[in-house]
């Protein structure tokens, strides 16, 4: 790739920034009215990655002014005391919005337990009343916060969907068909492609805008990109030496699309953006109940 001028990085700090500055003051207006919005962490088991996401959770809702109430379960707690904890996150009105960290261990029926959390605080959109909502426009509920974080992304940087040929790889409930369907209200043409798609690295290639969502490390190489285009890698990976990595080969990538466009690298990219996503679903939930 030498010689080859790199494509701009978008990065998630400015984002963050920004949401920061604007959500400390809706924060502020909301105590002022009374209402300290709150945030209910619901998890099950010990897992690294799920306590991972939880110190980043409690670091920015900290930095916010927003509380947080933990509901921790023992893996073998069982699905009666699971449900028991969504039931008073659902009766008490000074909590404003549920994170349940899945998947739940295999002994846990999960659908049961997503459709149970009342979808006015259901803020990272794992229930059906939420995600028809963002397939339909009509109801209430938020979209996933990793898919919402896509959109943060691209307006943050003045990226404009409409018009635009979006690729997004992958078709899972939590990021590829929810960001589909937002860039398509967003009036973008959006192909939504996945393990079985023909000839993928063409139909890649042939995008303005694409959206990375596999979570396959470093799969899509140089021969997947062009020049001009955007790629957000939503994918968070551990490579064979234990290092962070995206879904695309990020110098290839970048080299490849080079300084005409732009790309989200990993980390630094989506990732913190998907956690101040979140915090802004709490406070929207707690300002429908004031405003």
């Amino acid at each position: 790739m030498k010689g080859r001028s790199m494509a701009q990085e978008l990065l998630g700090k400015p984002v963050i920034a920004a949401l920061k500055e604007d959500l400390t003051r809706r924060v502020e207006s909301l105590k002022g009215n009374g209402v300290v919005p709150t945030l209910a962490i619901v998890r099950v088991g010990e897992r690294e990655d799920d306590l991972s996401y939880e110190r980043t959770a409690l670091k920015r809702a900290e930095g916010l002014g927003i509380e947080v109430r933990r509901f921790v379960l023992a893996e073998d707690a069982g699905q009666d005391a699971l449900m028991d904890v969504i039931a008073q996150v659902n009766d008490d009105s000074g909590i404003h919005g549920c994170l349940m960290f899945r998947p739940l261990p295999s002994a846990y029926d999960e659908e049961a337990a997503c459709e149970a959390l009342c979808p006015a605080k259901d803020i990272d959109g794992i229930g059906r009343a939420a995600l028809a909502h963002v397939f339909t426009g009509r109801g209430e509920g938020f979209a996933p916060c990793t898919a919402a974080a896509c959109l943060e992304m691209l307006d943050a940087h003045g990226i404009d969907a409409a018009g635009k040929r979006v690729v997004v790889v992958g078709r899972s409930l939590v990021v590829g068909r929810p960001v589909a369907m937002m860039l398509l209200e967003r009036n973008a043409t959006v192909t939504v492609c996945h393990s079985r798609t023909e000839d993928l690295e063409r139909t890649i290639r042939e995008a303005d805008i694409v959206v990375l969502a596999t979570g396959r490390a470093r799969a899509y190489g140089a021969s997947c990109f062009r020049e001009g285009q955007v790629v957000l890698d939503v994918g968070i990976n551990v490579d064979a030496a234990g290092n962070l990595c995206g879904d695309a080969d990020f110098e290839a990538a970048s080299a490849a699309v080079g300084e005409a466009g732009a790309i989200t690298p990993v980390p630094r990219g989506i990732g913190g953006v998907t956690t101040s996503v979140l915090m802004k679903h709490v406070v929207e939930a707690a300002e429908k109940t004031v405003f």
